[in-house]
């Protein structure tokens, strides 16, 4: 049975009387925008229990409330089971495109950093346990793609550096409002911070001169120094990213053949 927004709704003290507007993107919840007495946020109902490698509603308010105190994501106004309810933030949400205007690597940069610096989630991101579910449901690929990419995942270790990441840093994510900050925290947990930074690079395919930028603004002029290091994160999120796609119940062939192919390059 589907759950509507207006009965959640009046569950949450203050927002009874809420209009609620559908949005789209949602791939595992319904999304509505609910405005109430000039205040507006964003809520979100579970289509199915959530499991990982998405974090329980309270683990990622937790971890989104923290950031909300750094200046770096919306605050939260409720959340449990099956649903998330946070403010809605009002500014001009990213798209690829924007990646390439000047400045904003420098900008984007700024802001992971200080992300980084947020306190530890307590919980590790399980790449090998993600891949293990994306394989299990992408039987439009090769077996010999699979084979490649459940190998590069497994060989990929934690650095004893974790920090709290974002780990789904793609455009769609960051929002101005003035400032960067950061949207949906479903994936935060403790991981390599070069993970984000190969996110922004792979899924983005920035050019070799842009991720020149991002390394160096991020770390303060000495990007080459820690190439090698992005390099092994880039093959570890190709890999994720083309397992994920397959995965999908809607999958664009284009995308995952392009994905592919880049894995094929990287792993040469």
């Amino acid at each position: 049975m589907t759950t509507l927004p207006e009965d959640v709704l009046a569950g949450i003290p203050g927002w009874e009387r809420g209009v609620c507007t559908k949005l789209s993107g949602g791939l595992t919840n319904e999304t509505w925008r609910v405005d109430c007495d000039g205040h507006s946020g964003v809520l979100k109902v579970d289509e199915s229990e959530r499991e990982l490698p998405f974090n329980t509603r309270s683990d990622e308010a937790r971890i989104q409330k923290t950031a909300a105190e750094a200046g770096l994501a919306p605050g939260v106004i409720a959340a449990r089971d099956g649903l998330y309810f946070t403010e809605y933030a009002e500014g001009t949400v990213w798209e690829p495109e924007c990646l390439a205007k000047e400045g904003n690597l420098e900008k984007l940069a700024a802001a992971l950093k200080h992300l980084h610096s947020l306190p530890l989630t307590g919980r590790s991101f399980d790449a090998i346990r993600a891949a293990k579910g994306y394989a299990e449901r992408a039987g439009r690929l090769d077996s010999k793609v699979i084979e490649i990419c459940t190998t590069t995942i497994s060989s990929m270790r934690l650095p004893q550096n974790m920090c709290c990441c974002h780990n789904d840093l793609v455009a769609e994510n960051l929002i101005t409002t003035p400032g960067l900050k950061f949207l949906d925290w479903e994936y935060a947990c403790d991981n390599d911070p070069f993970f984000d930074l190969a996110t922004i690079v792979e899924h983005h395919e920035l050019s070799d001169s842009n991720v020149e930028a991002l390394l160096n603004a991020y770390f303060d002029g000495d990007g080459e120094r820690w190439r090698e290091s992005l390099e092994r994160q880039r093959k570890l999120y190709l890999s994720l990213l083309c397992l994920w796609l397959a995965s999908r119940s809607v999958c664009d062939p284009a995308a995952l053949a392009n994905v592919v192919e880049r894995l094929a390059t990287s792993c040469s």
